[in-house]
């Protein structure tokens, strides 16, 4: 009965919002979805050649490649790699985007976690990556966690864990240390503001993890949250992130 009452309750709610359109969060026409059909056309088709490595905008004539790997990287991280193998990443963190990461990381609009996933997903599709073992989102602090309510890398990295049909793990990786917010910080101050800061409870030995976040900006949490993986004995670490910030 419980199980029939929760089918119910679903096809109820589709029927609503197929009767009841809602706003495009991003231009305000009437949407049956998060986005209107011409929004999710337009901004998730941003022709960038990024770097195979950390996903930041390359243009064409800086473009470095290592003899094996046909992949673009940047110079950055041929001559430093960071701990973490590949990132994939929809779009820059620009208007009109951002929009969709603010309402997620500060106004619980879980909505867009599951918007991100899903082409997050369609990214995964057309590109080289190997497959994860399991999905893990950037942890956030207790004291973090407690103040907002929610963690809004779990709700992009839980609906793409099941559009890959792979694990996913919001206790595998936490956060031991808490740490100021990276957006007030310079390059150098983020790298030693997140070093040991995260450590690894489950066990990763020879497995590819998938870390999900929602902006990766200088990339030194996602550095740290790998370097901790690898440490404890992951094979592969990759990166999926909603939005890229174009520079530092």
């Amino acid at each position: 009965m419980a199980a029939r009452a929760r089918r119910f309750a679903a096809a109820a709610k589709r029927l609503a919002c197929a009767a009841l359109p809602g706003q495009c969060a991003l231009c305000g026409n009437l949407s049956q979805g998060l986005l209107c059909d011409g929004c999710d056309a337009q901004y998730w088709n941003e022709p960038r050649l990024r770097c195979a490595t950390c996903a930041l905008p390359l243009a064409s004539s800086y473009v470095r490649r290592e003899r094996d790997d046909a992949r673009p990287h940047c110079a950055a991280c041929l001559e430093s790699p960071p701990a973490f193998n590949d990132t994939l990443a929809l779009a820059d963190y620009r208007a009109p985007l951002d929009t969709l990461a603010v309402e997620l990381k500060f106004r619980a609009r879980l909505a867009a976690g599951a918007e991100f996933a899903r082409h997050l997903h369609a990214a995964f599709e057309d590109s080289d990556v190997p497959l994860p073992d399991v999905i893990v989102p950037v942890p956030l602090s207790g004291k973090r966690l407690v103040a907002r309510g929610y963690n809004q890398a779990w709700a992009i990295a839980r609906p793409l864990a099941r559009r890959l049909g792979v694990r996913s793990d919001a206790s595998l990786v936490a956060r031991v240390r808490h740490t100021s917010a990276q957006s007030r910080l310079d390059l150098d101050t983020r790298r030693r503001n997140v070093a040991s800061a995260f450590s690894i409870s489950g066990d990763v030995r020879g497995k590819h993890v998938g870390v999900v976040d929602d902006v990766m900006t200088s990339g030194a949490t996602l550095d740290a949250v790998a370097r901790a993986l690898k440490l404890s004995g992951a094979r592969r670490v990759t990166n999926f992130v909603a939005l890229r910030t174009p520079q530092d």
